[in-house]
């Protein structure tokens, strides 16, 4: 934590922090704790379009989850499987999803394959079709819940349940927004990769993941404006990540704004103490 001496109020790259944050935080540089190797991740904002522009899918983490109580995108930690070599795929290949995120091709790979895996796991979103340019149709019958739940379970691979169905991931429905790493003070740390998608046609989102207790679709400024009201729990990821599609009017806008972004330099948030006794989130 760093102490400055004076408080910037309004500040959008300021953000308030838990009182329980505060006191973990403490304890961690009181005794000289030694961060933790973050964890690769990946979390998919999920877009559909609305009548005023359109809506992002949110789900709140359940309470007995790291981070529980909080809203956020579905999304979760790079699986060993994730970087299987013979997985069926459509759009840019490893090699160039490696350029974008400044990877090795496989760990690009195992990055784009999470983000997928997630989505459907999380969501009950398949990003994959059976030919390039095709996308599968509704995903929300009971073989294929059964299929998700292998997933979950560790039953099956994602890359042996594409094969299974004659379908190649389309990792051209991802577009790569941003990366963010959790404080070093936080016991589990992530290397998140943020990307953003399309719901398909003909796909919708289904409360599936027992991960979540609440989900839901919302325009990004009313849940900015919710957050802010303190109705709804949001780290500065999120909060972020957030305010930056809601700058765009609609979704070829959001995808334009996704070519042009940098999507391999972290930001990781920092603890400021100020001379008053208030402690802050600061990005970097």
């Amino acid at each position: 934590m760093v102490l400055e001496d004076t408080p910037r109020p309004g500040d959008a790259r300021e953000f308030d922090v838990p009182d329980a944050l505060v006191e973990h935080a403490s304890k961690f540089y009181a005794t000289g704790g030694t961060p933790a190797v973050p964890r690769v991740a990946a979390t998919v904002l999920l877009l559909r379009p609305a009548p005023d522009g359109f809506e992002v899918y949110v789900i709140r983490r359940a309470a007995t989850m790291t981070f529980g109580g909080v809203y956020a995108f579905p999304g979760g930690g790079v699986d060993p499987s994730d970087s299987q070599v013979h997985l069926a795929w459509s759009g840019p290949e490893p090699d160039e999803w490696g350029v974008r995120l400044a990877l090795p091709a496989e760990s690009a790979q195992a990055v784009v394959c999470a983000a997928a895996r997630e989505v459907f796991e999380e969501a009950g979103v398949l990003l994959a079709g059976p030919h390039p340019g095709t996308v599968v149709g509704d995903v929300s019958g009971d073989d294929w819940e059964t299929a998700r739940r292998a997933l979950v379970g560790r039953e099956t691979g994602f890359a042996g349940l594409l094969r299974d169905r004659g379908l190649a991931l389309r990792s051209d429905l991802l577009a790569p927004w941003g990366r963010w790493i959790t404080p070093e003070f936080e016991p589990r740390r992530f290397d998140t990769y943020f990307f953003v998608a399309v719901l398909p046609e003909g796909q919708r989102t289904r409360d599936v993941s027992g991960e979540a207790d609440h989900t839901m679709w919302i325009r990004p400024a009313d849940a900015l404006a919710r957050a802010e009201a303190g109705e709804l729990a949001m780290l500065p990821p999120t909060m972020v990540t957030l305010r930056e599609i809601a700058a765009c009017p609609d979704l070829p806008a959001v995808l334009a704004a996704a070519a042009g972004r940098d999507a391999c330099t972290a930001v990781t948030p920092t603890l400021q103490v100020y001379a008053d006794g208030s402690v802050r989130f600061v990005l970097g």
